[in-house]
């Protein structure tokens, strides 16, 4: 008895989430435009071709934060 309520309440729920992203992100309700960053696909290729060109040297793992572009070392827990 209790399922079937569960069930529709989280489809319900999927349901209104996918409402409001849909119109929040592809209809702009709050206005914008998208990037052309986003949109260019020679801008993606472009940094595909730069983060594959970087030399493959041996070293210590790095990890690349994407919105500063700047690289961290990786420690392990050991040290």
């Amino acid at each position: 008895m209790a399922a079937k309520y569960i069930i529709g309440s989280v489809v319900a729920t999927f349901g209104i989430a996918y409402l409001c992203d849909h119109s929040i992100s592809d209809n702009k309700l709050f206005g914008g435009t998208t990037p052309k960053t986003v949109s260019s696909k020679e801008w993606w290729d472009e940094t595909d071709k730069k983060f594959q060109a970087w030399p493959r040297t041996a070293g210590p793992p790095v990890v690349m934060n994407p919105i500063s572009r700047q690289n961290f070392i990786v420690k392990s827990a050991d040290s």
